[in-house]
């Protein structure tokens, strides 16, 4: 994922529906020389993804870190959560495609699994490759997420 000079930020959170995968995430970063900002939860005692979503998004803003990971049982509602944030883009994905398009065309800075319908190993692909894409900044792209902070 990383070099062992990384010292980039990764905010991680989940509710309880992605607090294994989360867990597993974690360990990830954090081999590959990451620094996390585990923002909850703590154990599998069900919670609300919003409040875990709100706090990442949060910690964004707050220039805590620069990236984020998000797991809630399906990813959808913990996704919607973050982007209330005009400066969370937030991308659920499934495989690596999606995680590269999401960092190259969307400049994603938050993405976000399912615990329940993705696997560790696809998460962890997928994880990969979101950290290691850039955005593709220029032209349409550039454009596009710009109007996505303000739409007017």
């Amino acid at each position: 994922m990383a070099s062992e000079e990384t010292s980039e930020t990764i905010a991680i959170a989940s509710d309880h529906g992605g607090f294994e995968l989360k867990n597993e995430l974690k360990q990830d970063l954090m081999e590959n020389g990451y620094t996390v900002l585990d923002l909850g939860p703590d154990s599998l005692e069900s919670v609300d993804y919003p409040d875990f979503g709100y706090a990442l998004a949060g910690a964004i803003k707050e220039g805590k870190a620069k990236r984020g990971v998000l797991i809630c049982g399906s990813g959808i509602g913990i996704s919607i959560a973050a982007n209330r944030d005009s400066e969370i883009r937030a991308a659920l994905v499934h495989d690596a495609l999606g995680a590269r398009l999401a960092r190259q065309h969307n400049d994603a800075n938050v993405v976000c699994f399912g615990g329940r319908t993705i696997g560790p190993e696809v998460a962890r692909d997928c994880l990969k490759v979101f950290l290691e894409t850039d955005f593709e900044d220029g032209g349409r792209h550039s454009r596009r997420v710009d109007k996505l902070s303000d739409p007017q």
